[in-house]
């Protein structure tokens, strides 16, 4: 029974709550809110409303920006060294056809439904409050972890551009510390504080900044594709510099380019980061589609074309796995020039991605303020300058906490899991919308199986088991497109899109699903470890705080429409 005051009004109160909490669990899990809910009433919650001032060129560069600069800059040099060697060029063309379909997905959902949760408010409104709670938070997470990361490696990138080349006069070592968190990065903390304050102050301002910068940025890349492609020997595509080390364009085999394209995929963080942008779209139809998915194609051809060029430059095998476009001309006599032509333009490049990642986390935080289940603090919009301020604030210190301590490698083997469980998350939401209206629980096998399958795909692929594990992926393969194809016989779709929606339905889903399961299952073992503890810290807070949380406010909204909180109507997910 609902106390007067909540939940949390005292400590008796909070007691009686812990005590009622199988009750409420089951009434807020799986509770999901409509489309209209979250246009109207919930998007009321944050007070002041974002300033709608973007346009597609506006959504094409922020997400140009938001992807290029963590990518080719930041994670290229591990995996091209010791998963794919010159093949990296396929991972990368891998990971960008599995952001697109991804992307597509997003479009559809932002379009229907233009607030600025992204994948959360999706979520939300397909498989209820729960599981909408744990993507959002791992996705939050995710954006925070990749940050830092992103951060520190402009320290090392800076460094490249003014020729100092000693990245140890930047960082003070602190040894009481444990390695690989004991160099604390003072310009990382700067460089965080400052994008901080420029996205407090206005969305439409940081957008013009992005603006100039992208264009900047596009430039100097351009300039890296044509001197790479100019001075580069294709024989280093197939020939490493230790005659050792095995050779060919893929040395490590098939199993190595997937391995990598899952690492690289951290480079397409960015794209999801636009759809959460919706709120603060001039004409969401058409802007949306154009910024989302015009970008990933954009991107995805650039890191094609950047990955050649360093592949021919330099053999595998001397690739520098820190800062690997830079180094690739730093020991070429008459050429050391062009390394701090390429450390200046890495560098804006990472501000681009840190600037547009930052709006992105903050608005993710924002509307899961709203929808209660974290304190409504974070959801509040300042009505000076029409941005979320609180969240904006708060992960940015969260931000450059981290940042200031721990070292990049370990924050890319942390990365990436997030962003492919939610996209994968946001595709089974996609199929679910389309066709669960009527035939619900056809809808849930199809996609329970279509699951399993790949997944069963994604462990046959790591085990070396020559002719027999061959037939057992064809055997997946196969079952993958015969779920599919029965499905789509059997459920007409329910719901088409009004203004833009997903082409070849349900297939086009049905691949982003298969293949993010299939890149999760490349991903390293501690991206699970992180993935898992922050998963069951998340949970714990659900359990303590949110539910409690949602359920008062949802014991206040059926007070105020004078109906008892047993007769509020709660959808949950069979």
């Amino acid at each position: 029974m609902e106390k007067r005051g909540g939940s949390f009004s005292s400590l008796r109160a909070y007691g009686v709550a812990l005590l009622e909490t199988p009750r409420r669990l089951v009434q807020r899990m799986g509770a999901v809110s409509s489309c209209n809910e979250e246009l109207t009433r919930v998007k009321a919650r944050s007070g002041a409303e974002m300033q709608r001032s973007l346009r597609w060129f506006d959504l094409l560069a922020l997400g140009i920006g938001g992807m290029v600069g963590a990518g080719v800059f930041v994670t290229t040099g591990k995996p091209a060294r010791t998963l794919a060697g010159p093949s990296i060029i396929l991972s990368y063309v891998i990971a960008g056809v599995s952001a697109l379909l991804s992307a597509l997905c997003y479009t559809e959902f932002a379009v229907a439904m233009p607030v600025a949760g992204g994948a959360f408010s999706y979520l939300r409104t397909t498989f209820g409050e729960f599981p909408a709670y744990i993507t959002g938070a791992n996705l939050v997470m995710e954006y925070v972890v990749s940050n830092a990361a992103v951060a520190r490696s402009f320290t090392s990138y800076f460094d490249s551009a003014i020729g100092f080349n000693n990245i140890d006069k930047w960082r003070l070592k602190v040894h009481v510390l444990p390695e690989g968190f004991n160099e604390l990065d003072l310009i990382a903390v700067a460089l965080i504080i400052v994008l901080t304050i420029c996205i407090c102050y206005s969305t439409k301002e940081s957008s013009a900044v992005n603006m100039v910068l992208t264009v900047l940025h596009l430039a100097f890349i351009l300039f890296i594709i044509v001197i790479g492609f100019a001075k580069g020997n294709v024989n280093n595509l197939t020939e490493p510099a230790n005659p050792a080390n095995p050779g060919g364009f893929a040395p490590y085999g098939v199993n190595g380019v997937f391995n990598a394209a899952a690492i690289v995929y951290f480079s397409y963080i960015g794209y999801d980061a636009v759809s959460t942008m919706a709120e603060e779209v001039t004409y969401h139809a058409t802007d949306i589609p154009i910024g989302v998915s015009g970008s990933v194609i954009i991107v995805t051809v650039l890191y094609g074309l950047m990955a050649t060029a360093l592949c021919t430059l330099v053999p595998y095998d001397k690739i520098n796995e820190d800062a690997p476009l830079s180094m690739a001309f730093r020991n070429d006599p008459g050429w050391e020039w062009v390394s701090n032509v390429v450390g200046a333009g890495a560098s804006l490049g990472i501000l681009t991605s840190l600037l547009v990642a930052m709006l992105g986390q903050a608005r993710y935080m924002c509307v899961i303020g709203r929808s209660h289940v974290i304190p409504d603090w974070f959801a509040k919009v300042n009505s000076k300058t029409g941005t979320p301020l609180n969240a904006s604030i708060f992960l940015g210190i969260c931000t450059a906490a981290i940042g200031l301590f721990t070292d990049v490698a370990i924050l890319i083997e942390l990365i990436s899991i997030g962003t492919l469980f939610v996209s994968y998350m946001v595709a089974n939401a996609l199929i679910y919308k389309r066709y669960a209206i009527i035939e619900k629980k056809t809808t849930l096998a199809f996609l329970w199986a279509l699951s399993w399958i790949a997944i069963g795909f994604a462990s046959l692929w790591q085990f070396q088991g020559g002719r027999g594990q061959s037939c057992c992926l064809a055997i997946c393969g196969l079952a993958a497109i015969i779920v599919t194809f029965v499905f789509s016989a059997l459920v007409a779709e329910a719901k088409q899109p009004r203004e833009w929606g997903v082409s070849c339905m349900p297939w086009t889903a049905a691949a982003s699903i298969f293949l993010n399961v299939f890149l999760l299952g490349s991903l390293y073992r501690i991206s699970y470890l992180r993935f898992a503890i922050f998963s069951v810290v998340a949970t714990i807070f659900y359990l303590v705080y949110s539910v409690h949380a949602s359920y008062d406010a949802q014991c206040r909204a059926a007070s105020l429409a004078l109906v008892p909180p047993a007769a509020v109507e709660i959808h949950v997910i069979e």
